[in-house]
């Protein structure tokens, strides 16, 4: 764990730095090397008892007894907890840096700029649950909370990542705009629109990849959008955050040349996610894309895969997690109004990982899927998918 490598960097002793390399190997022993214990053990398991399951439901049924899957899942869930108990106290015993941070936000160097709408409904689901295990949640409660979710958010990922999402944690953000500059190399692009981009870690790419286009990050969290534009100032990164929902996004019919989400839709209720596909649609010019980063669609796993990333939705405090990757995703995009001829899946290797010409490689080949896909380890790849509106 490298640190990180912005402005807003807390001040961690040895003991702090220990804790968090702790948590995170502990991660990374749990979704690596035990992960890898419970496959073996259901296929040896599977095997005994003549069975061969159809879907990832059926797994997890069989697995629920299992010794090995009842360990894997607690450690799991302890170490999840753990990110979060190792980084507030980081957050905590450094009140300065955040102190400065919020001074940078209220007044920015007008590079980029921060819109906030203090009278934005929230989802009630938003404050009836920590998602991720995340204590206070995304927002936080009200604007006593500060920047604090924001940097807990940001430090919490870092040992959350164990190494896996570039030296910035956005690597997600360089290998979706980079398959979207080589795979449309003629597509114009002056506006780019991430949406659910909590502290901008995948937004700010979209800037480096196309920086003549202005980049908006929008998001419901007050503290996350106030600590990604200090964030996004320090690093001398021009982006515009807006707090808005996915369901009314704040832009014009046909403005917009890119919308954009990571790891976003799978946090939605199934109605949620279509307003937001027909709001993308909507503020969408022709020949705009609609680009997001997600976990695939469980009909195109294996029934083992699917049961291990359905994971979180059961034990993880992600209630909608399942649902979304139940659905159709070119029926979503086809429902919303983009042509069925349009859609496109895509998967990919860490952009900042690998170099230009073995990323441009994979992204003129089609999708294919394995237990790499969307899982995290030292050989996850991306998964794309979208559509473009028709010019």
């Amino acid at each position: 764990m490298a640190g990180l490598n912005h402005g807003l960097a807390l001040a961690k002793d040895s003991n702090q730095r220990a804790r968090e390399r702790f948590t995170s190997a502990l991660r990374a022993y749990t979704l690596v090397d035990l992960a890898a214990q419970m496959r073996s053990d259901y296929d040896s398991a599977a095997a005994d008892a003549g069975v061969s399951h159809r879907c990832g439901e059926d797994v997890h049924a069989f697995l629920k007894s299992r010794d090995l899957f009842k360990w894997y899942s607690s450690l799991r869930c302890t170490a999840q907890e753990l990110v979060w108990q190792s980084t507030l106290r980081a957050v905590q015993s450094d009140t300065g840096t955040l102190a400065g941070a919020s001074q940078a936000s209220d007044g920015g160097s007008g590079q980029g700029s921060l819109e906030l709408n203090p009278d934005l409904p929230l989802p009630a689901y938003t404050e009836e649950m920590d998602v991720h295990l995340m204590p206070g949640n995304y927002q936080g409660q009200g604007p006593e909370a500060g920047l604090t979710p924001g940097a807990v958010y940001d430090n919490g990922l870092e040992v959350f990542s164990f190494g896996v999402m570039g030296e910035g944690l956005d690597d997600i953000g360089h290998s979706m705009a980079n398959f979207a500059r080589l795979r449309w190399p003629d597509m114009p692009v002056t506006t780019v629109v991430d949406v659910g981009c909590t502290i901008g870690h995948n937004t700010l790419p979209w800037k480096q990849a196309f920086p003549d286009a202005e980049v908006y990050g929008l998001d419901i969290a007050e503290a996350c959008l106030r600590y990604g534009h200090a964030r996004a100032e320090a690093l001398g990164i021009p982006i515009h955050f807006r707090q808005a929902g996915c369901d009314r996004l704040p832009f014009a019919d046909a403005s917009v040349d890119v919308v954009f989400s990571s790891m976003f839709l799978h946090e939605l209720p199934v109605d949620m996610i279509r307003a937001f596909f027909n709001e993308a649609f909507r503020v969408l010019r022709p020949g705009g894309l609609l680009i997001h980063m997600e976990l695939p669609p469980n009909d195109a796993l294996a029934p083992y895969d699917a049961f291990y990333l359905d994971w979180d939705c059961f034990y993880n405090n992600e209630p909608f997690y399942k649902g979304f990757r139940d659905l159709s995703y070119p029926k979503l995009c086809s429902d919303a109004g983009f042509s069925e001829a349009d859609f496109f899946q895509a998967t990919l290797p860490r952009y900042t990982y690998v170099d230009e010409q073995t990323f441009a490689a994979a992204v003129g080949e089609t999708a294919s899927f394995d237990e790499d896909t969307g899982r995290l380890s030292d050989t996850i790849t991306w998964y794309a998918f979208g559509s473009r509106k028709q010019a």
